[in-house]
């Protein structure tokens, strides 16, 4: 990454991208065994990519949060209305009880995405409760990114 670069790069990102391999015509085919060294510098490219345990664990904790209770409301909701309607007590349209249901697992699926977005991809900060800085930053990230690979791909 550039030096002058106006992004904020990611904690765990790699510090420089790989250069594309030209390719060539093939000319026999190889058989090739790693070495040792080779299987280690492979491992240690992997972890740079890799997200931290610490920030994975944050990311599902609030995955199970965000997305968990809506999901849960929406499995609810479906008994909740049974019990009402059985008990004379309202008479609801079954497209009052589709919509709220469907309302509510759309919530659990934006909460997949909060989740993610609004924990701290930093391994040593751990963010706020609710991680609305946390979720503005990282979607600027994701979205500079975006960019950034758009105008790559016009250039080449």
């Amino acid at each position: 990454m550039p030096a002058n670069s106006s992004r904020n790069s990611i904690p765990f990102e790699p510090g420089q991208k790989k250069k594309k391999k030209q390719k060539k015509a093939p000319e026999t085919v190889k058989t090739s065994v790693k070495t040792p060294e080779k299987r280690k510098k492979s491992a240690n490219d992997a972890s740079l990519s890799a997200i931290p345990d610490a920030v994975s664990k944050r990311m599902i904790k609030r995955m199970a949060i965000f997305s968990g209770i809506p999901t849960g409301l929406g499995m609810s909701s479906f008994f909740v209305f049974y019990w009402i309607v059985s008990h004379d007590w309202l008479d609801i349209p079954t497209s009052a009880v589709g919509a709220v249901s469907l309302g509510l697992f759309g919530l659990g699926v934006l909460g997949l995405t909060y989740g993610i977005f609004s924990s701290s991809w930093d391994e040593h900060r751990v963010g706020g409760w609710w991680g609305w800085q946390e979720f503005t930053q990282n979607l600027g990230r994701t979205v500079q990114a975006w960019r950034n690979a758009r105008q790559e791909a016009k250039k080449n």
